[in-house]
């Protein structure tokens, strides 16, 4: 009984920290454990939105040293890819960021460029939120339908 549920809280553990570091990991992960629709849509959602908890909490500290160190090498203040985001937000504003986060960047990327172009943490934390229960029903559906593919085989 012991084994089993501690093999449980594993599968549980990597859905919910795969999707903290890349939110698509964390569907995959949920399909090749053979847990529920909506258990690894649960743990998707809750591990990303852990990391933009953890990351808009201490973003603006992080958003300044980064661009003290950006200062001291001597590097420009924007880059191509920096540019492209400035205009993204520019374009589409914080839902655009967030829509685009969990497929194009990692939660904690997302949360980082969020915090650099001073949006309030609430509004990153709404955003945020929306865009992974959105996404995550999207790719676990997906993943679920795809998982007779070898990618998914134990």
């Amino acid at each position: 009984m012991l084994p089993e549920l501690a093999k449980q809280l594993a599968q549980y553990a990597s859905v919910y920290l795969l999707s903290s570091l890349k939110f698509f990991a964390g569907p995959v992960a949920g399909t090749a454990a053979g847990l529920s629709f909506a258990l690894t849509w649960g743990l998707t959602v809750a591990g990303m939105m852990t990391s933009v908890v953890i990351v808009s909490g201490v973003g603006r500290a992080w958003a300044l040293h980064l661009r003290k160190r950006r200062q001291r090498k001597g590097k420009p203040v924007f880059s191509k890819r920096s540019r492209r985001i400035v205009s993204i937000f520019r374009r589409f504003g914080m839902p655009g960021i967030a829509f685009l986060t969990p497929i194009l960047f990692s939660p904690i990327l997302g949360t980082v460029i969020a915090t650099q172009l001073h949006v309030p943490r609430s509004r990153i934390l709404l955003h945020m939120l929306w865009s992974a229960a959105i996404w995550g029903v999207a790719l676990t559906f997906v993943t679920i339908e795809f998982s007779h593919l070898p990618i998914f085989q134990h």
